[in-house]
């Protein structure tokens, strides 16, 4: 969609935007080998300079310390969402102590040291770890080199006065979900009396939800081994007994249906089935998608809860719910769909972005 380039922009850049008549659209970042080559961050007059930025992520700050109010139950949440806080390719959490940072961005990259300072500054706090995906550093130009070196490997959060255990090293994205917080609490509290499945079950923090909301047993699946041995000392940390289960989910499901097994309450949070826009490369992940419920469906009492997840922003909450509804359906079962939550607050996404809104929970009841 990028016509003429001025023969001085220069990648990392901040430059104009306009469309064909001429008329601006904004200024943004610029990255001419990048397959998103053009970031906007601020669409008014006026090209952004360091106060911008330091106002935008003041701005960013207040919204969960003043507005949503956050640390009155919480020290683990998302500060900076990215393209919902007007600063593409930013992504930061505050975990404790600890700024958990993520760039995808080269023009990020070179902006960051002044502004860990103000994040430090605004949150209280004293610590950072930077993190860039491979794939994104190869396309974005981020050598090694400009990465930000950090000791930090451990920390401990609480949200809602459950104790997690954060590991940076081993961890997924920023090292912790803060996203599914508030449907972490929500689900505990479904879970009173009840046996409870959690199916990629990652660190362990809806298993832990649920047994301290009072289910009578609590069984979470998951592949990644470390993420089981994660969430065995989470349960330690908070005292509570689960059975964790190093499996491949689709496998453990099937032998679950010869044993005859079903449980009162079953949660499905799988990692993102559909990262492209390749037509292929959706259908299978939808796929995965499709199988997977459909599997875990079989596992739900009569009568029982369901709850399903996507995290994936390609695929929106219509086409999500489509697809649950239809594998339903196909096996003669019925949902009673009692709600539909995303991430919390923190979580932010802009009006002209719908694909930042990426996280779909639906809750529903099994019917026949």
């Amino acid at each position: 969609m990028i016509g003429d380039v001025s023969s001085d922009a220069r990648q990392g850049d901040i430059v104009a935007a306009y469309d064909k008549q001429g008329t601006a659209i904004g200024y943004g970042f610029w990255n001419p080998g990048a397959p998103i080559a053009l970031r906007i961050v601020k669409s008014s007059p006026g090209k952004p300079d360091d106060a911008w930025f330091e106002a935008a992520i003041k701005k960013a700050v207040s919204l969960r310390k003043d507005i949503l109010k956050l640390d009155e139950n919480t020290d683990a949440y998302r500060v900076i969402n990215g393209d919902g806080d007007f600063l593409s390719g930013l992504v930061v959490d505050k975990l404790g102590d600890t700024l958990s940072i993520e760039v995808s961005s080269i023009a990020v990259m070179r902006r960051l040291p002044r502004w860990i300072k103000i994040l430090h500054e605004a949150l209280g706090t004293k610590k950072e770890i930077v993190q860039v995906d491979d794939h994104v550093a190869r396309v974005e130009g981020i050598m090694p080199s400009d990465i930000p070196k950090s000791s930090v490997r451990f920390v401990k959060v609480k949200e809602y006065g459950v104790v997690q255990e954060v590991d940076f090293a081993e961890g997924h994205k920023t090292g912790f979900f803060c996203d599914q917080r508030e449907n972490r609490r929500q689900f505990g509290q479904l879970c009173q009396g009840l046996r409870v499945l959690d199916i990629c079950c990652y660190s362990g923090g809806f298993s832990i939800a649920a047994k301290l909301g009072g289910a009578t047993e609590v069984t979470g699946v998951d592949l990644d081994e470390k993420a089981i041995e994660r969430a065995k000392r989470n349960m330690n940390l908070n005292q509570v007994r689960c059975e964790f289960v190093h499996a491949d989910a689709f496998s453990w499901i099937r032998q679950m249906q010869k044993n005859g097994k079903t449980w009162d309450v079953v949660l499905c949070d799988p990692p993102k089935f559909v990262d492209s826009r390749d037509e292929e490369l959706q259908a299978e992940g939808l796929k995965k998608y499709n199988d997977l419920n459909v599997l875990a469906m079989q596992l739900v009492a009569p009568n029982g809860i369901f709850i399903t997840c996507s995290c994936s922003g390609l695929v929106s909450a219509e086409a999500f719910e489509d697809l649950i509804s239809k594998a339903a359906h196909r096996y003669q079962k019925r949902l009673q769909i009692f709600n539909r939550t995303g991430p919390g607050g923190d979580h932010p996404n802009v009006s002209h972005h719908p694909e930042g809104r990426y996280l779909k929970v639906i809750w529903s009841r099994m019917g026949g």
